[in-house]
């Protein structure tokens, strides 16, 4: 009885180990080699979003202090949306190996800071493989050095129609985790672009 026993927690012991070192494997693949199971336009999505959204809600949080009526609101929308994301984003990463959060991403930078970041000042980056992801760098940010109503308006529907052309995109995605995501959103994002006064035929605002 006692070797059965014995044998019973050897086995357990063995099989918790097993997992323990494929879960450490895949750990390391990721961050060595940076491989990931979502194709280019999955990844693309994951840099960019990845990238505006944690800046945008610090961007809110600033814009709640200084803003008008129109900038504050705007920016409460904005930021509830992100906020909401982040973490489903977060799980999707895990689940299919995409670094995330996005490493060198910018956060807003307040008063006493150096600046303001008001627009992106690249394209957004489109991956054409995600086996060199790794080259793909996140969006970074010019800076003003005086907060503005109306640089916030335009800066938060030049950010939303960038992420609502993310979503578009990923709602056609082979990936059935990836498409139902985005599509669960497409209300949503197209609500936001809305209300910070974003126009349909408007796809970018410089």
């Amino acid at each position: 009885m006692k070797l059965n026993t014995l044998l019973v927690a050897a086995v357990l012991a063995s099989t918790s180990l097993s997992s323990c070192v494929f879960k450490t494997a895949d750990e390391n693949q990721l961050k060595y080699t940076h491989t990931t199971l979502v194709d280019g336009d999955g990844y693309a999505f994951f840099r960019q979003v990845g990238s505006i959204a944690p800046y945008e809600v610090s961007y809110a949080q600033h814009v709640a202090t200084v803003g008008n009526a129109q900038a504050k609101d705007a920016a409460a929308k904005a930021s509830k949306f992100f906020s909401d994301i982040l973490p489903q984003m977060d799980s999707l990463a895990t689940k299919y190996h995409v670094d995330f959060p996005i490493l060198g991403t910018e956060k807003f930078t307040g008063p006493g800071e150096e600046n303001i970041a008001v627009e992106p000042n690249a394209a957004p980056v489109v991956v054409q493989d995600s086996t060199i992801a790794d080259t793909a760098a996140p969006l970074v940010l010019q800076h003003a050095k005086v907060y503005s109503d109306a640089e916030y308006l335009s800066h938060i529907q030049h950010q939303v129609a960038l992420v609502k052309e993310q979503f578009k995109r990923l709602s056609r995605n082979t990936n059935k985790d990836l498409r139902d995501f985005a599509q669960g959103q497409t209300e949503t994002i197209a609500q936001l672009f809305t209300a910070v006064g974003g126009k349909e035929d408007a796809h970018a605002h410089h």
